[in-house]
């Protein structure tokens, strides 16, 4: 008789009120007990544990093949619910006050012993051996919890969606390649040599074009593909919920971006956020944090010091001051007690980023105390002192550099000391929205300007008279939502008129035939009837990472790649075969790169 392995019930439903019921339970061994007689088996499936006791004198045909099994065998097994001995409920599982006493078993599938342990989720294992064996890392239940999540995040994301009108459209895998700030992945065409697709940065382009043809409310859950350095929130594929618009401005679409993260935090987390979130000009931003995706679960803002320390005879600051930087601070309240190995410490972390010196002053009992002290009067440690809102037992840190430079090690030294001294509470989420952003930035190496977000943002109509003259003071009419320090979406009212959109592609120096080549159907597209329209794109695995309370992104994805692009459990990228790369009228230069 064939024995059906078919399951009735999940490790993790059966309770008491199940006494005595016949069920047949499937999965893995998780951990094996053999008591000189009774043998328990704790058995595993992604829905919980449920405990298995095999008993010699009511079924010693199951109690022997019982005798053999290993950890991560795959069995199946029939038996009746009993409730544990008395004194013998396990509270930390949910099936904890049940057992089944088992009469049949049988073996699916047995395994080699595993590289690392599964039963133990506490074991510290190398990321290199868990991204190799990653379909055992997901069996270890943690990153198996975060991919949970994320289903979850998904289907409320739907069905959020889908209830305002929004419609579900997938857009094309392989495009045209497209200047949008990244490194295209291509794609070589077999049937036309030398010619190449481009995988999607963004369906940026797509989701347009679908708003021209009157589907003025879409969504997509995208996969997006950038060749760029990674860093520990990137991978070079990854999801994004794209929307799109018609008809709307930031007004109409920022408060349904705000309910949907209301809900996806409910039925997450079960927590309730804020309705409305803080909004920021990117200019205030950048003063007050020195970045444009600021942390503001904790306080300590920079302050600019230009005006103070220019009438101090500190030669290090009025140098950088007299060749175009600035000085800028932050104080560290209670920060006194930094002993000078702390202070030293700091100092070598900003000198990574590219900083000659930290300047730091104290305020113990007998005044400011400081190397550099002597050269500010009293006057003038009074002003700096209101300035920096500074009491008895604070310090400050003072950088003097170049303005891009200051900004960005200083919002590095923020974060670090306020997780050096726990200032950021794990629990506590704060939304941001950044606006105004300036429309162009400029490239110093190429010598023009470029899209601060991408060429399609339309501009804030208020700056529209600089566009000729000085296109560097227009504002754009895009919008990121920053959590917690991570942006974890960006946005903008497009451009929906040919002309204009034309005269910005001049303005990053396109040429007439790239111009035509790259975006002549867009250009051709905007001239048939399109409706104002924006959007946004939330980066999903950003998301998860936040719910889940880890700072890797490789964590809240099933199969991802490593910091240096590659996949350790299928070894690729890899070399192809010599057929195929002759089908492709590909010729590859010999390397020595192998897996092997």
């Amino acid at each position: 008789m064939t024995f059906d392995y078919r399951r009735t019930h999940t490790c993790g439903e059966l309770r008491k009120a199940d006494t005595e019921k016949p069920v047949t339970l499937s999965g893995w061994v998780h951990r094996r007990r053999d008591h000189g007689g009774l043998i328990f088996i704790d058995l595993r499936d992604r829905f919980g544990y449920t405990q298995l006791v095999f008993d010699p004198i009511t079924n010693p045909e199951a109690h022997k093949l019982a005798e053999n099994l290993r950890s991560e065998w795959v069995i199946s097994v029939k038996g009746n619910v009993r409730p544990r001995a008395e004194g013998m409920a396990n509270p930390k599982l949910k099936t904890g006050d049940i057992e089944i006493i088992v009469h049949q078993i049988e073996i699916l599938s047995k395994s080699k012993t595993p590289p690392f342990s599964i039963a133990d989720e506490q074991v510290d294992v190398n990321e290199e051996l868990r991204l190799k064996f990653r379909y055992l890392d997901i069996r270890r239940g943690d990153v198996a919890n975060k991919l949970i999540v994320r289903h979850q995040t998904m289907m409320t994301v739907r069905k959020f969606l889908d209830e305002k009108g929004f419609l579900e459209i997938s857009t094309p895998i392989l495009g045209k390649s497209t200047p949008e700030g990244a490194r295209d992945y291509l794609v070589p065409s077999r049937v036309y040599p030398g010619t190449f697709y481009a995988l999607p940065q963004s369906p940026q382009i797509f989701k347009q074009l679908l708003m021209v043809a009157g589907m003025d409310r879409y969504f997509q859950i995208a996969q997006c593909f950038r060749d760029e350095d990674l860093r520990a929130d990137r991978q070079p594929e990854f999801t994004q919920i794209d929307i799109e618009m018609s008809f709307g401005t930031p007004e109409d679409l920022i408060p349904i971006i705000e309910s949907l993260l209301q809900e996806i935090f409910k039925n997450s987390l079960n927590l309730e956020i804020p309705k409305t979130f803080q909004r920021i000009s990117h200019q205030i931003c950048m003063e007050k944090y020195g970045t444009d995706r600021p942390d503001l679960r904790f306080e300590m803002e920079l302050h600019r010091l230009d005006n103070i320390v220019a009438r101090s005879t500190f030669s290090v600051f009025l140098d950088q001051l007299n060749d175009g930087g600035i000085v800028k601070g932050l104080c560290v309240k209670g920060g006194a007690d930094l002993s000078r190995k702390n202070i030293d410490d700091y100092t070598n972390f900003v000198s990574l980023l590219g900083i000659k010196g930290l300047a730091w002053i104290k305020w113990q009992e007998n005044g400011l105390q400081s190397s550099i002290v002597k050269f500010f009067p009293e006057e003038i440690q009074q002003e700096l002192i209101k300035e920096m809102d500074m009491e008895e037992g604070d310090l400050i840190f003072m950088i003097a550099d170049q303005p891009t430079k200051t900004n960005q090690a200083l919002d590095h030294l923020r974060r670090k000391i306020a997780k050096d001294r726990g200032l950021i509470d794990p629990n506590k989420y704060s939304f941001l929205w950044v606006t105004d952003f300036p429309l162009f930035n400029w490239n110093e190496e190429e010598n023009r300007l470029q899209s601060e977000h991408h060429p399609f943002t339309s501009p804030n109509l208020e700056d529209i008279g600089y566009l000729d003259s000085e296109p560097l003071k227009m504002r754009s009419s895009g919008y990121d939502i920053v959590l917690n320090g991570y942006e974890i979406g960006g946005g903008s009212q497009r451009i929906h008129n040919s002309d204009l959109q034309q005269k910005i592609f001049q303005c990053l120096k396109l040429a007439p035939e790239e111009l035509q080549s790259k975006f002549g159907f867009f250009i051709e597209a905007l001239n048939y009837g399109t409706p104002p329209h924006l959007g946004i794109a939330l980066g999903l695995d950003r998301i998860i990472m936040i719910l889940t309370q880890t700072e890797n992104i490789r964590e809240v994805i099933a199969f991802p790649k490593t910091q240096k692009a590659s996949d350790l459990m299928m070894q690729c990228p890899s070399k192809v075969e010599i057929g195929q790369l002759k089908d492709l009228q590909i010729k590859v230069p010999d390397t020595q790169f192998s897996w092997t």
